[in-house]
């Protein structure tokens, strides 16, 4: 690493940083990254896109009372530059924008500051914004917040955001007209004329490289023949919406990197952050790092194999998770780690018809987020979150909490439902709560007759099938995550192209008897309502009792979920979900969305002693996404 001395020069239409390992150049006043020099190369960004088109903060935003998840795309423009720090061992500067009322329905009512930061003998860049509402202003939808990164194509063709999830990419030319044949939706297309003949027959679709916020920490590419890596580390999720299990974008096709922090990506409208008249915020996203590592520093060195870059960004990105709350920020909106405080505890499980002893929440994903009702969290995007997980005793420890007043929230693997203490905590600077025992009981009527999965909020362990053989992601062939494929949700009107699943207790395997998703069928050109049946078993019927059908839902997109018993003509169904869920997780290649829990009461007259069955339909059918992906069924009997 070098420890040359950092250099600004401020020219009448850019500003440029250099600290001896990377020079970054920003155009001015609009504090867009026109170019990233690293090592030997000049410009690490793509130099046949606008400078506009490079490295830039943007938004989407919609009207008050828009509904849907689309709006106005603003690539964040400032109007005013300004170095915030120039010393010995950090440049920090400033490009911001002021709203007013005359440009009221041109931008959206926000005050913007976006922050870049260049460190001494850091190989890499950091930045974060700070968005503010004042009191009086107007309302309108943050539909979407992110930073982009466009890099060159001719050099980074190798992405990687995991250890079992990196190849080599295709090229952004090879989804153009004639060369990519679009699919149901513009961002999948079937590449039948590449560049290069080895992607010919593969899908290419960014969503198929959608991560866990909590598991993505780093994602970006490799130039190969450069040995060298971009890198995009998230060293916290406090800032993003919706909780640490929300998925988002991360890399693809472009070549693109992104750090995502307002999205509706496998939630719908239900995450759009929507702002009233008169309501005041204020909230810093970021700092996330820009990183830079090459197999020759500064091309000394024995060079090694590329691939080792990938090795040393995720050693990155634990240092930089390590360091968090970062200390160096100079606004005084980012909280430095003194100004934090820190939540302990441990959560015990009482469900008496699993054990008379307490049960340890063990992997527990324990919250802090603001106040609201129980699992509200999941669409929570104005304020901070916090999340960690419990150990193999029920231990947790939430640490470098924003001052506030907090919620605290739970879920465990292995139970359905949702955990919300009786009451909110209040976080000081410095504060460290020890919370003791909390106990949550999760919601049960009575002793379990049956189940089918296991409650972990996915429906990853049910039945996904192999792809269409047209429709191909080499790199999900043979992969855990072979839900990620393009076009699944045809697959189940091929296997059952008459009738629809029938699942007998006790004799099925729901990880190969049950299809991962409750979808639609096609049939000639509409689609049809699915209904599937569960049937059992029951040795004698408890007279005057109340069953209980508990049907904990992994996602929802635009569907009814209707239930009968013993009677597929039942009318009206005993119980209907109504119309649920804007998830899109089965268009895109996820395998959960937003969490949903019902209870179905029924009574012991609609069943019989001997065979039963329960009658499921998707009944809103009008597309191929429409449908619903079970986390996990059970059926309870009455208490005893």
């Amino acid at each position: 690493m070098s420890n040359a001395k950092l250099q600004l020069h401020i020219r009448e239409r850019h500003v440029v940083m250099d600290n001896g390992i990377i020079r970054v150049t920003l155009s001015k006043p609009d504090g867009i990254v026109t170019a990233i020099k690293f090592n030997h190369i000049d410009n690490l960004l793509e130099t046949a896109n606008d400078e506009s088109s490079r490295g830039y903060w943007d938004f989407v935003w919609s009207q008050r009372g828009s509904t849907g998840t689309t709006g106005t795309f603003d690539r964040i423009q400032a109007k005013k530059f300004e170095v915030v720090v120039e010393s010995e061992e950090q440049i920090e500067l400033s490009f911001s924008r002021k709203w007013d009322t005359s440009l009221q329905g041109k931008l959206p009512p926000l005050n913007i500051d976006k922050r870049f930061v260049l460190l001494r003998g850091s190989s890499g860049l950091y930045s974060y914004a700070v968005y503010e509402r004042l009191e009086g202003w107007p309302g309108f939808n943050l539909d979407e917040t992110r930073i982009a990164f466009k890099l060159r194509k001719d050099k980074f063709r190798y992405m990687a955001m995991a250890d079992n999830r990196q190849r080599y990419m295709p090229l952004p030319d090879d989804r153009l007209p004639g060369r990519g044949q679009p699919l149901d939706y513009p961002e999948a297309v079937l590449l039948v004329d590449p560049i290069e003949p080895q992607f010919k027959g593969e899908v290419d679709d960014k969503y198929e490289y959608s991560g866990e916020n909590e598991e993505v920490k780093v994602h970006g590419w490799i130039s190969m023949d450069d040995g060298v890596g971009f890198w995009q580390i998230m060293p916290s999720n406090e800032f993003r919406t919706g909780g640490s299990t929300k998925q988002d974008l991360t890399s693809h096709v472009g070549p693109t990197t992104l750090a995502m922090f307002v999205s509706a990506h496998y939630g719908g409208e239900d995450l759009v952050v929507k702002f009233g008249e008169g309501e005041a915020w204020k909230k810093v996203f970021g700092p996330v790092f820009i990183y830079l590592n090459s197999t020759k520093s500064q091309g000394e060195g024995e060079e090694e194999d590329p691939l080792s870059l990938w090795e040393d960004a995720k050693q990155q990105a634990l240092e930089q998770i390590e360091s968090w709350p970062y200390n160096f920020p100079a606004s005084e909106d980012f909280p430095k780690s003194a100004q934090r405080g820190n939540v302990s505890g441990t959560l015990l499980i009482k469900d008496r018809y699993m054990s008379d002893d307490y049960v340890v929440g063990n992997g527990a994903y324990i919250g802090l987020a603001p106040p609201g009702e129980v699992g509200s969290w999941q669409t929570e995007g104005k304020g901070y979150q916090f999340w960690s997980r419990a150990d193999e005793e029920g231990h947790f420890s939430i640490n470098n909490i924003i001052i506030g007043e907090y919620s605290l929230y739970a879920w465990i693997p292995g139970f359905i439902g949702d955990f919300k203490h009786d009451h909110n905590i209040i976080i000081t600077s410095g504060c460290n709560i020890d919370m003791g025992k909390i106990v949550h009981e999760p919601t049960r009527n009575g002793p379990t007759l049956w189940e089918i999965g296991i409650p972990d909020r996915t429906a990853q362990q049910f039945y996904v099938p192999d792809p269409n053989p047209k429709y191909i992601n080499k790199l999900y062939v043979n992969h855990h995550d072979r839900f990620r494929q393009y076009g699944l949700w045809e697959r189940y009107g091929e296997l059952y192209p008459s009738s629809d699943l029938v699942y007998t207790i006790g004799e099925n395997n729901y990880t190969t008897d049950w299809f991962f998703a409750h979808v639609t069928r096609k049939y000639l050109n509409s689609y049809k309502a699915t209904t599937w049946q569960i049937k059992f078993k029951l040795e004698a019927v408890e007279p005057n009792g109340k069953y209980y059908l508990r049907l904990s839902l992994a996602s929802a997109a635009q569907a009814e979920l209707q239930v009968r018993i013993n009677n597929p003509d039942q009318n009206p169904a005993l119980f209907t979900t109504g119309l649920i869920g804007k998830n899109n997780v089965i268009a895109r290649h996820g395998i959960h969305g937003l969490y949903w829990l019902f209870k179905v009461e029924i009574s012991a007259n609609l069943f019989i002693q001997g065979i039963n069955t329960i009658y499921l339909t998707q009944a809103n059918a009008t597309g191929p996404f429409q449908g619903i992906m079970y986390d996990y069924i059970r059926l309870e009997s009455p208490k005893y």
